[in-house]
């Protein structure tokens, strides 16, 4: 039996090796019949699978007329069918369809399937060349240790603790990301209109039209050459790196360019601070996405030839410059402009200059992009602090359990 690396000081019984059905009670779902599928919350809530669950509960999305199979509050939901193993906690009565299982469970034994989960366990047992699936056998001859009552519950109780701080993270980021949206939709004019909805206070007249071409002192595509998993060469960003407008220099670059015998002038495509990066070779979703160089790389840092690198002019705030790729009228012109392949689409510089967006003084576009920043900033630290915890609570599964 393996030994467990992180143990309350407290406890060292022996762990009792049980299968799971000793201990917990399960019932397989029955999907009702769909003829009685509704969207009214009066009826009785329908689980089928891994979509009617976020973030470990069940959240109602279909309801049923008819009753199958039931599981009560409070149990754990498993799901039995792709993606195999997902465990979920319901707050509700539901009726189960037959994607899930329902166990009868406490909060140690819903980590310990977490656990489960994460290394793969179910792997071993799922069958199916479309959909992978496990049968009730699967689950209940499942092997599991347990400790003693007490240590259970002081284990669930840690875990439910990292839980709970987790949640509060990922929901503040979630209203701060609502808050973002709803700020670029009212900070910036609407269509055919030359102000916006809502103004900080001191900035007055009409905003002008600009041409993104006439906005930037450069526009240069990056460098294409050989990638190596070593850490030499020069880090290179990559498109996958740009997601969301957040680029992590530190994290993010796992690539790197080997050394070119050509001896290639690769100091004109250094990024630098306030350099914005956007995807124009890419897949059809990820076009025109762009990041910002929040600060100057610790070490030269190149970008490959799928991005385009723009540097603004002095005249121009960068941040409120790359804020314009978040903004609707910005996005239905990257659709317009792109050209589809089979593998990658792409568009061209010339048509990507051509751009027009309505801009305000200097003086407004940085009280705009402060804004904006310190807004990113809160989002970009929750991000990195559920980043944390989730391996803290992946590593803490593996040390606290057998």
């Amino acid at each position: 039996m393996r030994q467990l690396k992180i143990r309350f000081k407290k406890y060292n019984d022996v762990w009792d090796n049980v299968k799971l059905t000793e201990i917990a009670p399960i019932v397989m779902g029955q999907s009702p019949d769909s003829k009685n599928y509704t969207d009214n919350p009066n009826d009785y809530i329908l689980v089928q699978g891994n979509a009617d669950m976020q973030n470990g509960r069940v959240v109602p999305r279909v309801w049923t007329t008819q009753i199958t199979k039931l599981a009560e509050k409070g149990d754990l939901i498993l799901s039995v069918r792709a993606p195999v193993g997902d465990i979920g906690k319901t707050d509700y009565n539901v009726v189960l369809g037959r994607g899930v299982a329902a166990i009868k469970g406490n909060e140690f034994l819903f980590q310990l399937l977490t656990k489960m989960k994460q290394y793969h366990y179910w792997a071993r047992f799922s069958t199916g060349s479309t959909f992978e699936s496990i049968n009730s056998n699967d689950i209940k001859s499942a092997e599991i240790y347990l400790p003693s009552p007490a240590e259970q519950q002081a284990i669930g109780s840690l875990f439910r603790t990292l839980d709970d701080l987790l949640a509060s993270y990922k929901e503040n980021l979630a209203n701060y990301q609502s808050l973002k949206a709803t700020m670029l939709s009212k900070m910036f004019p609407k269509v055919g209109q030359r102000v916006p909805e809502i103004r900080l206070d001191g900035f007055e007249g009409d905003w002008r039209i600009v041409k993104l071409g006439d906005v930037l002192s450069e526009l240069k595509s990056g460098l294409s050459r050989e990638l190596s998993n070593d850490d030499i060469g020069l880090p290179v960003i990559r498109a996958n790196n740009i997601s969301d407008g957040n680029l992590n220099l530190d994290r993010d670059i796992k690539y790197w360019f080997k050394e070119d015998p050509k001896g290639a002038n690769t100091a004109n495509y250094f990024v630098k601070k306030n350099d914005i990066l956007v995807n124009f070779i890419n897949s059809e979703a990820k076009m025109g996405t762009a990041a910002i160089v929040s600060r100057e790389p610790d070490r030269e840092t190149i970008y490959t030839t799928n991005i385009l690198k723009l540097t603004v002019k002095e005249d121009y705030y960068p941040y409120f410059i790359y804020l314009m790729t978040f903004v609707q009228s910005y996005q239905n012109y990257i659709k317009s402009i792109t050209k589809p392949a089979v593998n990658q689409a792409s568009f061209t510089t010339v048509e990507f200059k051509k751009y027009e967006f309505l801009c305000p003084a200097f003086q407004e576009q940085q009280a705009i992009g402060a804004c904006f920043s310190n807004l990113d900033n809160l989002i970009n630290s929750h991000k990195e602090k559920i980043s944390q915890l989730e391996t803290l609570k992946k590593k803490l599964l593996q040390d606290m359990f057998i």
